[in-house]
């Protein structure tokens, strides 16, 4: 496996510094690190500027509606659950119109990944206020700033029963290629949230902000383990941003509790003839 294996014959067209960059090149990185062929690798998107990356990479991919790349995934996943599927979507696409789905698929635990590309703006659409912006953001739909509270998609991971709850930054690309790593090698629903500047409209959470504050959990002894120490690091966001495993776990992932897979996957079993027949008389 090489990076080449991974590229398609079209260009990427993000905006020049935008962070999707350096989360398509770590998801390459990632996938040629745990040699997985693209033929057993599904990416899926939302709607949004990260929705486009299936586009550019060259594995089985699935462009779904705003909001709606978990479910797709998901199902993917439960059709065959010997490939590897890589969710992506934006900060809004995931925790504003897909939120309950965000919710319900950490308590569920499917082995898939799933990557927020949280620019903390809506980017498409040319730069709205988005649910993860913070408190006095200046947008065109607040121009006075933003009243609300911010959402923190790692406390809701934690607190919805997440098994893997990560943050990686896209202008540090060998640390998140091997958080996605991670994330793939994990047997469960793994959230990595990206810190991923957005150098069109959100002139507050640039490379430069990002470069002064984030640090890595792991070179401060953090327990990966240890729930409440993770509680206390998802709270921090300031002069000091951490990156990282947050935190992990090794409960049975929503495929091994299912007796339907366990000699192999759905795609691979056979259809009874008379159940098949009585499909078709039904559905005819």
């Amino acid at each position: 496996m090489k990076i080449a294996d991974l590229s398609t014959n079209d260009k990427p067209n993000w905006c020049p510094g935008c962070g999707n960059y350096g989360i398509l090149m770590a998801m390459k990185q990632a996938l040629v690190s745990l040699n997985i062929p693209p033929h057993n690798t599904v990416v899926v998107s939302g709607i949004g500027c990260s929705g486009k990356i299936v586009h550019w990479l060259k594995t089985y991919g699935f462009e779904t509606l705003h909001g709606r790349p978990l479910p797709v995934a998901t199902g993917i996943k439960l059709a065959n659950n010997r490939l590897t599927v890589i969710a992506n979507g934006g900060d809004g696409d995931g925790y504003g119109i897909g939120g309950n789905h965000f919710i319900h698929s950490l308590r569920r635990n499917p082995d898939i990944t799933y990557i927020v590309h949280n620019n903390m703006v809506y980017s498409l659409t040319t730069g709205q206020t988005s649910p993860t912006s913070q408190k006095g953001f200046k947008s065109k739909s607040t121009p006075f700033g933003v009243i609300e509270l911010p959402v923190n998609p790692l406390k809701v991971g934690l607190a919805m029963g997440g098994s893997f709850i990560a943050r990686g930054y896209a202008g540090d690309l060998a640390h998140l290629s091997k958080i996605i790593a991670a994330g793939i090698k994990h047997k469960g629903f793994s959230l990595i949230d990206v810190l991923q500047p957005c150098v069109v409209f959100n002139k507050v959470n640039t490379y430069d902000f990002y470069k002064k504050r984030v640090y890595k959990l792991e070179e401060e002894g953090h327990n990966v383990r240890d729930v409440e120490a993770a509680w206390r690091k998802a709270d921090e966001w300031g002069e000091r941003i951490p990156i990282g495993i947050f935190y992990t776990d090794d409960r049975e992932s929503y495929e091994q509790d299912l007796p339907q897979l366990a000699k192999k996957p759905l795609a691979l079993q056979e259809l009874n003839a008379d159940v098949r027949r009585e499909l078709m008389e039904r559905y005819a």
